[in-house]
């Protein structure tokens, strides 16, 4: 599976339901780190985080035939985290991604917030 590829199915799910906040970091630049990239996004409710997960699912499958290597966080849907192995995707609501901050662990690598058409 081509990793460009992936990422634009990933960013392109999570546009088609209006997810917000989308950074993508590139952890290549990191030793030993557990995949080549760590996509982050938003949703304002669980029901949208439920919902942008979903939609990534729908997009990666259609356009390359791919499934997660695994998901979690569906219970709840305040944190979703989907592993397609060089790419691991987080959904958060927003609450939750304020608490946790995950883009600070990773503050040396190289980030890229993409812009929203909504």
């Amino acid at each position: 599976m081509n990793t460009d590829n992936l990422i634009t199915c990933v960013i392109e799910g999570i546009e088609n339901v209006k997810g917000i906040n989308i950074n993508i970091l590139d952890l290549r630049v990191i030793e030993n780190t557990i995949c080549k990239y760590f996509i982050i996004c938003s949703g304002s409710s669980r029901t949208q985080v439920n919902a942008i997960t979903g939609s990534i699912k729908k997009c990666v499958s259609k356009e390359l035939g791919e499934k997660p290597w695994h998901v979690e966080g569906l219970e709840n849907c305040k944190w979703v985290l989907m592993d397609y192995f060089d790419v691991v995707v987080h959904v958060f609501d927003e609450e939750t991604r304020d608490y946790y901050k995950i883009e600070e662990f990773w503050g040396e690598s190289n980030s890229t917030l993409i812009e929203t058409k909504y």
